[in-house]
């Protein structure tokens, strides 16, 4: 569907440990389901795969199990991995994840100490991606909180996007990250060049304090912006374009199984039919929108990716089941 258009991502690439208990918050003795393939990066380009796209991916896993699920998992979604670095002397990323009551989470990370952060070199990697001929370049926020990460990322992204590249950007935004700086600078020199940005209702709060997302759009087509798009979780999403085309859709009411990665999934969903020119704003927009709802369906972060006959497939009930 999607095949003449070509995606990348960079960023970082963990496998994840779901609790099986609620409210346990990582503190008590319980059993864990996984080790899932996960980082929001990689969520996204398994996503565009299965939509079609040309992928590639680039990062760091160690030299050992996890990292095998996670290599395994991509190359068997089509991703091309030759950017993709085998560390010997470190671990793959890892996420422990335990779900509340109240539908929160939380986690415990290991990606400072892990592989995660150990990219090639900048230019090697800008000159992989040149070669792979890319047409949209995916960040993820999540993948900004390491120092090292972030400057390779940015370096790489303000590079390509000189070479006409697009710039895709969810900004993901860590709230424990808001009085740093340096990770905030970071943020917004990638929105300074970014052609999609994807925010949630809480990233685009932090960037535009008190402001809508109507005036926020206006200043945002001052910059690079071509698409802004804003998530509202099982409220569903709007998103406006640079031509004025505007588009909203209500979010699905389904089983929420495990939430994570379902906002990566839109992502991917909507750049991936956008990039490729296959569909309009809206016709795009409801279908990461569904995209999104079937990833809550599934445990772990990528199980709910879907390929576009499935997202179809949804739609197509959804329409029934309301009439």
């Amino acid at each position: 569907m999607a095949g003449e258009v070509s995606i990348g991502s960079i960023g970082e690439l963990l496998v994840e440990f779901v609790s099986a208990e609620k409210d346990s918050h990582n503190r008590r003795v319980a059993a864990y389901s996984g080790p899932f393939p996960s980082g929001a990066p990689a969520i996204f380009i398994s996503q565009a795969a299965r939509l079609g796209a040309r992928t590639i991916f680039a990062g760091a896993v160690g030299a050992d199990a996890f990292g095998d699920v996670l290599v395994e998992r991509l190359k068997a979604d089509g991703v091309a991995l030759d950017l993709v670095r085998r560390v010997a002397d470190r671990p793959t990323g890892t996420a422990m994840v335990a779900y509340n009551s109240d539908g929160s989470r939380d986690f415990v990370f290991n990606i400072a100490q892990s592989a995660a952060p150990y990219f090639d070199e900048a230019a090697a990697i800008i000159a992989g991606l040149r070669a792979f001929k890319l047409d949209v370049l995916h960040v993820s926020g999540s993948s900004l909180a390491d120092p090292r990460m972030a400057k390779t990322i940015l370096e790489v992204c303000e590079r390509l996007r000189g070479d006409g590249v697009r710039i895709s950007f969810d900004p993901n935004i860590r709230k424990e990250l808001a009085d740093d700086a340096a990770y905030v600078a970071v943020v917004h020199r990638l929105l300074a060049i970014s052609s999609y940005f994807l925010p949630s209702e809480e990233d685009l709060a932090f960037l535009f304090p008190n402001r809508s997302f109507e005036t926020v759009v206006e200043t945002l087509f001052e910059r690079a912006v071509d698409y802004a798009v804003l998530k509202r979780g099982n409220r569903g999403c709007v998103a406006v374009a640079r031509d004025g085309e505007k588009a909203k859709v209500a979010g699905h009411e389904v089983r929420v199984l495990d939430p994570t990665g379902a906002g990566d999934c839109f992502c991917a969903t909507f750049v991936t039919l956008i990039a490729a020119s296959t569909h309009g704003l809206r016709a795009a927009l409801e279908r990461a929108n569904a995209a999104g709802a079937l990833a809550v369906m599934k445990l772990g972060p990528m199980e709910g990716n879907a390929p576009l006959d499935a997202v179809e497939q949804f739609l197509k009930q959804s329409v029934a089941r309301a009439s």
